[in-house]
């Protein structure tokens, strides 16, 4: 049985320089590109400064789920533990990276030919769905799943792959670009309606499943919690937090859709009446200059 208690949260923090130097590099070349680069080369552009708390916050959700305690519990005793990280990685700080990316930003992609091309195919929904939910499902087959608990390299491959495939996840519903766009809002509610089933499916199998993976059947127990259990308690967080969030944001977009569509019936309405009242005015007109 593990002691898992207040001096294992207070002194298993991973303070692995890859981690460091990559937050200090991502978020320091945004700093310096909203700043300097942009009063340099894009005088006219602004910056929200919502899209600038995003962006920060994105990255510090990214960085607490790689560094903090999470990370040893969910390594060494928890398989749900490293689900909730996962979780951070691929449906928590991709959509705030970018929500906080600025339209301006892209345009070297844009004017590059082969860049705008690549960009162009990678953003396609059908193609961020499959290349994002095929690592998602390829990572957590026992084989892999195995190799990223022993092998470092292999897991911050992993790492990188969620964070990038779930950029590549959300630009469909959150792209700042009108050269690579977001679907319409009705695409958007059935993207996110069919992005969600391949992880419900898979929490789903991992709930009922038998434990799968040798790492944690070994572990130390945690809390008095079974191998069995914690197998469980993973596929249900994997189930239904992310159902959850999926149907915050389609009810978000559905409300956003009804309000359109109310104000498009509102101006359509406002210009019949329009037309109905200069057709009544020009009816009148040759009456009164007979009079």
């Amino acid at each position: 049985m593990a002691n898992i208690g207040l001096d294992f949260w207070l002194t298993q923090w991973n303070w692995e320089p890859s981690i460091l130097i990559g937050t200090v590099l991502i978020v320091g070349l945004y700093l310096y590109a909203i700043g300097p680069l942009r009063r340099r080369y894009y005088p006219d552009e602004q910056v929200k400064t919502g899209q600038t708390v995003s962006f920060l916050l994105g990255m510090l959700f990214i960085f607490l789920a790689l560094v903090s305690p999470l990370d040893e519990l969910g390594d060494s005793y928890l398989f749900s533990a490293h689900m909730v990280q996962h979780l951070v990685l691929t449906i928590v700080g991709p959509p705030l990276l970018v929500i906080g990316t600025p339209a301006w930003f892209l345009k070297p992609i844009v004017r590059n030919k082969v860049a705008f091309r690549i960009a162009k195919a990678l953003t396609y929904p059908a193609v961020a769905f499959v290349l994002y939910n095929a690592d998602f499902w390829l990572w957590h087959a026992p084989p892999l799943y195995n190799a990223t608990l022993e092998n470092q390299n292999i897991h911050i491959l992993e790492h990188l792959t969620f964070i990038a495939f779930g950029i590549l996840n959300w630009w469909p519903i959150f792209s700042p670009s009108k050269d690579l766009p977001r679907l319409s809002i009705g695409g958007q509610v059935l993207y996110l309606f069919l992005s969600g089933m391949p992880s419900v499916l898979l929490g789903a199998g991992l709930t009922f499943s038998p434990p799968l993976y040798a790492p944690y059947i070994a572990a130390p127990r945690v809390w008095g919690i079974s191998a069995a259990t914690d197998q469980q308690l993973g596929g249900l967080i994997m189930w239904v937090p992310v159902s959850i969030a999926y149907i915050v944001i389609m009810s978000i977009l559905f409300i956003r859709w009804m309000q359109q569509q109310e104000a498009k019936q509102l101006a359509q309405e406002a210009e019949e009446y329009e037309q109905q009242d200069a057709k009544d005015g020009a009816g009148t007109t040759p009456s009164s200059s007979m009079l």
